[in-house]
């Protein structure tokens, strides 16, 4: 399935030799190898080649908007993200991190399909928080990610939403199979912003408060150490 999308998605497989930074992917403590400090490394692959075990190989790499592009493509923008939602929830509920020892220091999570390994790469974290999906009760609603609309979705949690105060990145829990951790897509970020209260006005400090559905909640702050050690 995966193959035949990625050939409508490309006209012609290249042998690609790019710079690749150090990707800031949170991994679990099995997987630190993976995530050591950012310096720019040369990687030589062919979209589509042979493993050894006579498998292809594919590689992507995901944005701070959540969107998935091939890794090698050289415009990255909408009109070259994959935007077809069944071949996204394909994708994403088969991606983990990379445990199997090969390119883990480039893409630290894969996507298995059968006999063919995906290669993943991000920018920030592999789950990004797209818009919140509102429901008929007074719940806080759902998160949905990665441009699947309300098939890939987590229940909201206003009281663990984490800002940093120096960069202004809004983070969410996520499930484990992805690190725990998701980032929140600058435009809602932005929208969020406006419920936070910060402490004796300090904002150079972890917002203190959320304010959602005429609630307000005191942010627990839970993912805040993890975020500053990812930083």
């Amino acid at each position: 399935m995966l193959s035949f999308l990625v050939a409508t998605h490309v006209v012609k497989m290249s042998t690609k030799i790019l710079p690749l930074f150090k990707p800031r992917c949170l991994l679990s403590q099995a997987n630190l190898k993976c995530n050591t400090q950012k310096q720019v490394r040369f990687l030589n692959y062919v979209q589509g080649q042979s493993s050894e075990r006579n498998s292809r190989e594919y590689f992507y790499f995901i944005d701070h908007q959540g969107q998935l592009f091939l890794d090698d493509a050289r415009i990255k923008n909408f009109t070259s993200c994959f935007k077809e939602k069944d071949f996204l929830v394909f994708f994403f509920k088969r991606l983990k991190e990379n445990n199997n020892g090969k390119f883990c220091e480039d893409f630290p999570y894969v996507s298995r399909c059968g006999r063919e390994m995906n290669y993943v790469r991000c920018d920030d974290t592999p789950v990004v928080f797209t818009h919140i999906i509102q429901e008929a009760d007074s719940s806080p609603g759902r998160l949905a990610f990665s441009g699947a609309g309300d098939r890939l979705s987590v229940p909201f949690e206003p009281t663990n939403i984490c800002m940093l105060p120096q960069t202004g990145r809004v983070y969410h829990p996520a499930p484990a199979q992805y690190g725990g951790i998701g980032l929140i897509r600058s435009s809602l970020a932005i929208e969020f912003s406006k419920f936070m209260d910060f402490e004796h006005g300090d904002e150079s400090l972890p917002p203190s408060h959320f304010t959602w559905n005429g609630s307000k909640h005191k942010l627990s702050n839970v993912l805040f150490d993890v975020v500053k050690a990812r930083e």
